[in-house]
């Protein structure tokens, strides 16, 4: 069984720089091994060419939902795009080495609960939202994809498509994610809520 450890003495506001310092080198080297121009992903994403450059350069952070639009023209996930640990056997991954990722205007935070599995195409992913506050929306996701959502704790409204569910703690919600979808905390507390993203019926369509 593998673990991947940092120093203890690293703090959280560190963890958070060094996942926007990944974002930015991982964003280029996706790029660079799919022999795409900046301009060519800016086309396929519908994120300008300016956008790109600054993220790439480190001057800008991406809210969550550009990201998803670069992940997906990239034909990659968000939590590959932030920094998540690829694993080929069991593996532990420590609360402090799961890279967590903060929307620069919700608020929202996205953390990668679990490693990246070659050929799996699952994600694992906690999510947290700010009350009164609300995400872009998202981008869909190739056809075959799917969501499965746990509300922990809070108030969620989640937009899919036309179609808007009104959730509290407890509930569950499935969801194919080839269509555009939100997330929106309508009460007065945090929402926290769980994320399995599975991507092995697209990989199937693909074969």
């Amino acid at each position: 069984m593998g673990e991947w450890n940092l120093a203890p003495e690293i703090h959280n506001w560190q963890i958070a720089t060094m996942v926007e310092a990944a974002v930015s080198q991982s964003l280029k080297a996706h790029r660079q091994k799919r022999s795409l121009t900046i301009q060519k992903l800016a086309d396929a994403s519908g994120v300008s060419r300016a956008m790109i450059s600054k993220i790439e350069r480190g001057d800008a952070v991406p809210t969550t939902s550009v990201l998803g639009k670069l992940a997906e023209a990239l034909d990659t996930s968000i939590s590959q795009l932030i920094g998540g640990r690829v694993a080929s056997s069991a593996v532990v991954v420590r609360a402090e080495d799961q890279p967590e990722y903060r929307d620069p205007r919700s608020g929202f935070v996205r953390r990668s609960l679990s490693p990246l599995y070659h050929g799996r195409g699952v994600d694992f992913v906690q999510n947290s939202l700010p009350p009164g506050q609300a995400t872009e929306p998202f981008p869909s996701h190739r056809a075959g994809v799917e969501e499965h959502l746990f509300v922990q704790s809070g108030q969620l409204a989640v937009t899919v498509g036309s179609e808007i569910h009104k959730l509290s703690a407890g509930d569950f919600l499935f969801y194919p994610a080839n269509q555009e979808h939100s997330f929106h905390n309508t009460g007065n507390d945090e929402a926290v809520f769980f994320i399995v993203i599975d991507g092995t019926g697209a990989q199937a369509a693909n074969k």
